[in-house]
């Protein structure tokens, strides 16, 4: 598969718009170019053969949605499941087993305020610990990785959901294991309620795994024999894995049946590397559809968009409107192509001017300059115009609900009067991501911040780089600005240079090669003493290979 690069993609591009930000119908996109209609046309043909019904929870087994109230014990096991048709596939999962039934990966209910009181035990040949992705925990709970479990250990959980509603994920947080531990499998959903969540589920008549459908993005690798084939060169390991056959909930090739009304789709981008330009789309077009929610929950009121990038780690909440889409033809969700702006290597890879000097210290074999064809191989089909998921519309009952105009009571962001931290994001030609031109030492703390702090960070990343989901263990954050976004974010941008998931409340944000992110956090926290955190790219491969530091919250 060919490479996409930067120039096709701002051909592509020429004629589109920046989404509007305020609620609307659901509508065609007018005014595409002939490029992107040919590129959706396309894609849309792709997803015709999509045969294979969408994984969604139930009552026990794969996914199955189980109350946290229940959640007592839970096992990593090593098991198999089919993920390709006619194959059995070896993958890593959390057990449990309730009320006599078996749950693997389970999709943890809860509401705001309920006690988590779980063991964890190890049951496979590797340390491993459980990270709470975006709760705001004690850092004995985070599951940061600065402690973990050893091969027939257990660790007990015990802490409060104190976060807003949300849809927040856990998974592997053991440093050195990582990438490969969630790849094969070890990774859920934990979904938490409040009255603004019950009060949006009541009013569009929403009801969890039928019209709220939640949907995991990943890529994998297999082999002849079906099995995940994780095996990344230095290189590989250095750009980020990026599998070639996509999968929704563990589903290949997905397909679902939806009534004429209003469906919610809450999107966990559940890759080790991969980031998607999201988009549903309809008869060469795309559809508008509204964000309602991000990483940390429900936004003040719903945006009206028709695409959307989501980097791994990340979250979106969105709310589509069948009643606008043409009843006698499906609806796909896509992901649109792009420039992925992979510039590590210091070659002509999408961002990189030509006249600049190659970086050494790339490659896994002489520490050199490594071949620019070597450095593009796993990136190469990141960017690439691929249906991921088709949406068969079907008779319903008259449904007369209307998109809400109010969501929750969430303020406006506002950054402390106080210089900024600054977080430079970089690499030291070593074959090793940065922060502050260091890498990853667990057992030093490299800044500490006082409880109760409001900083603003500035998050700068380099130009000769790659872009990178930024997550900050412990607490959560609001996006102030963007500067010097490349031109694919500033067509989807609205003052200050923001997203629209730039309105919500975030953990991770994706920040693009030669931008600056400037964000405000407040280190405030019921936890006694002193705490420790981590903050790294949650491309899983970069923070392996470097792009993390721990920091102290002081108490």
């Amino acid at each position: 598969m060919s490479k996409f690069t930067r120039r096709h993609f701002l051909g592509s591009m020429g004629a589109l718009s920046a989404a509007g930000s305020v609620p609307g119908v659901l509508a065609a996109t007018p005014g595409a170019s002939g490029a992107m209609t040919e590129e959706i046309t396309g894609i849309e043909k792709e997803a015709t053969g999509f045969a294979n019904p969408l994984r969604l929870p139930g009552s026990s087994g794969l996914f199955g949605v189980l109350p946290v109230s229940e959640f007592r014990e839970v096992h990593v096991v090593r098991s198999e499941i089919e993920v390709l048709p006619g194959r059995r596939t070896p993958i890593l999962a959390y057990a449990v087993e309730s009320g006599g039934k078996k749950f693997l990966n389970p999709a943890l209910l809860a509401r705001r305020g309920d006690e988590m009181r779980v063991r964890l035990i190890n049951r496979i040949d590797q340390p491993t610990v459980i990270h709470w992705h975006g709760l705001s925990v004690d850092s004995r709970n985070d599951g940061n990785g600065l402690t973990v479990v050893p091969p027939g250990r257990s660790m007990d959980y015990a802490f409060t959901l104190r976060d807003r509603s949300s849809m927040y994920w856990y998974h592997p947080h053991a440093h050195g294991y990582i990438p490969q531990q969630a790849y094969h499998g070890l990774a859920s959903l934990l979904f938490v309620e409040d009255d603004d969540e019950l009060a949006l589920r009541k009013e569009l008549d929403l009801a969890l795994g039928d019209t709220e459908i939640p949907l995991v993005l990943q890529d994998r690798e297999f082999d002849a024999q079906g099995r995940l084939r994780y095996a990344p060169t230095a290189a590989q390991s250095f750009g980020g894995w990026v599998g070639d056959r996509l999968l929704v909930n563990l589903t290949e090739r997905p397909f679902i049946q939806a009534g004429r009304r209003i469906i919610r789709f809450r999107i966990l981008n559940g890759s080790n590397a991969r980031s998607y330009r999201l988009a549903f789309v309809q008869g060469g077009r795309r559809l508008g559809f509204f964000l309602t929610g991000t990483d940390g929950g429900l936004l003040a009121q719903p945006l009206r968009i028709d695409q959307t990038f989501i980097s791994p780690g990340q979250r979106l909440d969105v709310l589509v409107d069948l009643r606008e889409a043409d009843p006698g033809m499906p609806v796909t969700l896509a992901s649109l192509s792009f420039d992925p702006m992979h510039a590590e290597g210091g070659h002509d890879m999408g961002h990189a001017s030509p006249a600049a000097p190659p970086m050494a210290g790339m490659d896994h074999g002489q520490r050199g300059a490594t071949p620019a064809a070597e450095l593009s191989t796993p990136m190469a089909m990141e960017g690439d115009a691929r249906a991921l998921m088709r949406i068969d519309l079907k008779p319903s009952a008259k449904y007369e609900r209307r998109m809400p105009t109010v969501l929750s009571s969430l303020s406006a962001a506002t950054a402390p009067a106080n210089p900024p931290r600054r977080m430079q994001l970089g690499h030291n030609g070593k074959g090793n991501w940065t922060i502050n031109g260091g890498v990853f030492d667990p057992k030093v703390a490299a800044l500490s911040v006082q409880r109760g702090a409001r900083e603003t960070w500035l998050i700068e990343n380099a130009e000769r780089s790659m872009p990178h989901p930024m997550h900050l263990h412990g607490f959560s954050f609001r996006v102030i600005e963007r500067l010097g976004s490349p031109t694919l974010v500033r067509e989807l941008a609205g003052a200050r240079g923001l997203l629209p998931q730039d309105q919500g409340v975030l953990d991770t944000v994706h920040v693009w090669p030669g931008e600056s992110v400037r964000v405000a956090i407040d280190f405030a926290h019921p936890h006694a003493g002193d705490q420790d955190y981590v903050y790294h790219c949650h491309t899983l491969e970069h923070a392996e290979a470097g792009m993390m530091l721990r920091y102290t919250v002081k108490a």
